[in-house]
């Protein structure tokens, strides 16, 4: 039985090269077809891996140290209806592992009891025909699926608690203000299905998990959400001009909407021909931090969600950028390939930002805030399935099941784009701070899979450190390996 092999496995601690420690290492045999997923049980620390193959679900429970302390398998879900693990709740002790169909209208729940060494299951069925999927979060005790009304002003919160009790919550924005680009009045849903192909899907809402690394695959989208324990916020740049902000209250369900606008640009000239300017922001800490571009000028502003002005900085391009704190650099060219080379001048960066796809990515390094400025370009290429799983709103990779798995998909790596970038680190009142930048430990988890390619069913998570999760076939192991920032 897996139950013993698992419970005999070997658990190593030594230190080995990129700051690597190997906390478990797992014999595990798997079939083709599979996939890894994680939950976290942050009060205590402890994780849940579920390994699927096309036959079963090996649920393995963690401690706090990263130990193996029990298992279950189960046979897996019908995969010719449920075949996404979209999501997770926790019950004291025990999880829920949620399974869906591709419309989302079938949700299967096994809830692992590691206490009984039972797995119960329930299904539910969805009335979606009037709505489109958004996205989705796990948090609170409860999962939840965020969808758009068709045709109207209205989100609704599909609920599941800790108990697996199903709700819905609507929130109705008819007294918002929605415009596309140009100012052309819409509602939400006229937001919502603009296509901005092929960077970002129509009725995508990107989820945003502010306590990892985020890369400028994902800051780069003009929709994007942060779920937080007592309220979502959804933040809209599709117009250059201003920031949208819609704060959902999670514990009341009411909304309210924000305008935060961006320093104004020149966006045509005298002969009355439009000039490109390009705009983003990124939400952390309840401050909404901007960038905006043309080829003449770049800003950065900190601001509240009420509109009040934090810290500003700007550049031209014939001066230095005074709040970097690293080179300006270009990995990849307009064709596939191209190594990394060094932009010596503020131009060519505010130039290319401009006519990129335009982000601003902010992570927490101690108390202070470390932001990455970029662009990327298109790319006509994408990686298996993932055409399906942007469809569907999915993260992850096709493995036999489609896997949730946010931290790995800030990992991404920036194949078969061009990426510009420069980074900076500024305190909690938005000050620039002098010194040289750390690796991250997303830098030395990269480095490794990079030398270590035969690795596969990766995961990432973090919880005091960040873990790497990976499946090492030749020998028959699972193995969790640490790496710290």
């Amino acid at each position: 039985m897996i139950k013993k092999i698992l419970l005999a496995s070997l658990f190593l601690s030594s230190l080995i090269a990129f700051s690597q420690e190997i906390v478990s290492s797992t014999p595990l045999e798997l079939k083709k077809n599979r996939g890894v997923f994680q939950t976290i049980n942050n009060e205590k620390k402890e994780v849940t891996l579920f390994v699927s193959d096309k036959i079963k679900v090996n649920a393995i429970h963690l401690n706090e140290k990263m130990q193996i302390v029990d298992s279950i398998s189960t046979e897996r879900p019908n995969p010719k209806v449920y075949k996404n693990m979209i999501g997770y709740n926790v019950n004291n002790d025990n999880t829920r592992l949620f399974w869906s169909s591709d419309d989302y209208e079938d949700i299967f729940t096994q809830l692992y009891d590691f206490n009984s060494q039972k797995v119960v299951t329930q299904q539910y069925t969805l009335v979606l025909k009037e709505e489109k999927f958004l996205q989705k979060f796990s948090e609170n005790e409860n999962f939840y699926i965020l969808t758009v009304v068709k045709k109207s002003n209205n989100l609704k919160l599909h609920i599941f608690d800790k108990e697996g009790v199903y709700k819905e919550k609507t929130f109705n924005l008819d007294n918002f203000h929605f415009f596309k680009q140009k100012f052309v009045k819409t509602n939400l849903y006229g937001i919502l299905e603009e296509s901005f192909l092929p960077n970002e899907w129509p009725f995508s809402m990107h989820n945003m998990n502010v306590e990892n690394p985020t890369s400028l695959n994902e800051a780069t989208k003009k929709r994007k959400c942060y779920f937080n324990k007592k309220q979502l916020v959804l933040t809209i740049d599709t117009n250059p001009k201003y920031t949208q902000a819609i704060v959902l209250d999670l514990e009341n369900f009411t909304a309210t909407e924000k305008i935060v606008t961006s320093p104004s640009i020149v966006d045509v000239t005298e002969s009355g021909y439009p000039i490109r300017v390009n705009a983003n922001s990124f939400f952390i800490d309840n401050k909404l931090y901007q960038i905006k571009s043309s080829k003449e000028i770049f800003y950065f502003t900190i601001k509240d969600l009420d509109g009040n002005l934090i810290k500003e900085y700007s550049a031209t391009p014939d001066a230095p950028i005074e709040f970097k704190n690293t080179e300006i650099t270009q990995k990849g060219n307009d064709f596939i390939g191209g190594g990394e080379k060094v932009l010596e001048n503020s131009s060519q960066f505010i130039r290319k930002i401009t006519n990129l796809h335009a982000g601003v990515a902010c992570y927490r390094v101690g108390e202070n805030i470390r932001i990455t400025f970029g662009g990327i370009s298109d790319t006509s290429q994408q990686p298996t399935g993932q055409v399906v799983m942007n469809q569907f709103g999915l993260i992850g990779a096709l493995l036999g099941a489609v896997i949730f798995n946010p931290t790995m998909d800030s990992f991404n790596s920036y194949n078969i784009r061009k990426v510009v970038k420069v980074d900076g680190l500024f305190d909690k009142e938005g000050n620039h701070v002098k010194g040289e930048l750390q690796p991250l430990a997303f830098d030395k988890i990269r480095e490794f899979l990079d030398k270590n390619e035969n690795t596969s069913s990766q995961i990432i998570f973090k919880i005091d450190s960040y873990y790497l999760g990976y499946y090492d076939a030749k020998a028959k192991n699972y193995i969790i390996t640490k790496f710290n920032d």
